[in-house]
């Protein structure tokens, strides 16, 4: 079997891939779709320990009311369970999923909407199947059509895509101009070491931040940027920007995030023009 035999061989097993998967998400009864979603609350927040470690997140304890019994139910985040909670308060809700008749094996969310439909699976089968024919076109008919195949979608969600970004910009604009400072302190340091597959190793430094908000909600999280020099932060006082719909949005260096957001629409305008221009010189080539 040659070349292209093994190609429709690939597109056939990813179209069935894609067409049950969708199929499943249609009639319901993907994964996503048959987990029990409920909103939890925050109880109580654990300070995590200087010198520690950023795996699992922030200690917290979580209560939820199970639906079909009625009974509250009080978790820990101990272990691998699901996103990592990188901020916490008492009080803070959170999305909190199981599978059906199974509520010890729960997940948490920080969206408490977040959901799905499990279309992961069949959205990346087509997405292969897509790469399979861009290829062997480039491959019989010569690389202008690379530039279509590669370029030419990618130019087409820009477009869809720009005037959205450009709305979110704006948003996040006028977050930070009404943004609330307060102060807060690094209240310990995390280390996390780890090794690859060479053997070579390399650390990981995360602040921890504490803050208390103008409602008085006491927000421990964790700092991934916006701290000079984390590794000797424990113990500074800095200033905390946070918009008073939602502390876990909460940023340190200000000034460089609104540097960001005005750049953003930039950078992505330039990407558009960038690729719009390749998808146009392979259709003048072909």
């Amino acid at each position: 079997m040659g070349w292209h035999g093994y190609l429709a061989l690939w597109c056939a097993v990813l179209g069935a891939v894609a067409l049950v998967g969708y199929g499943r998400s249609l009639a319901g009864v993907t994964r996503a779709q048959r987990m029990v979603r409920v909103r939890g609350r925050i109880e109580r927040v654990r300070e995590p320990r200087h010198g520690g470690s950023r795996r699992g997140g922030i200690a917290v304890v979580v209560s939820y009311r199970e639906p079909s019994s009625g009974a509250e139910v009080t978790v820990t985040n101990d272990g691998e369970r699901g996103e990592l909670i990188t901020a916490a308060w008492t009080g803070r809700e959170i999305g909190v999923s199981y599978p059906r008749g199974r509520p010890h094996d729960y997940r948490f969310s920080d969206d408490p909407e977040a959901g799905g439909r499990g279309l992961g699976l069949p959205n990346a089968a087509l997405f292969l199947i897509y790469v399979g024919l861009v290829v062997v076109a480039s491959v019989d008919r010569g690389w202008p059509w690379a530039l279509v195949g590669v370029c030419g979608p990618w130019a087409l969600v820009g477009v869809c895509y720009l005037p959205g970004n450009v709305r979110d910009a704006r948003h996040r604009r006028e977050q930070l101009a009404s943004m609330v400072a307060v102060p807060g302190r690094i209240v310990a340091v995390l280390r996390d070491v780890s090794t690859d597959a060479e053997g070579g190793t390399s650390t990981t430094i995360t602040p921890v931040v504490a803050f208390t908000t103008r409602e008085g909600a006491a927000v421990t999280a964790h700092c991934d940027s916006g701290v000079p020099d984390p590794a000797g932060s424990y113990g500074r006082e800095l200033t905390v920007h946070y918009p008073e719909d939602d502390p876990a949005r909460f940023v340190l260096d200000h000034a460089a995030r609104q540097r960001s957001v005005r750049s953003d629409v930039a950078v992505n305008v330039v990407f558009l023009v960038l690729v719009a221009a390749a998808a146009v010189v392979g259709v003048v080539l072909l």
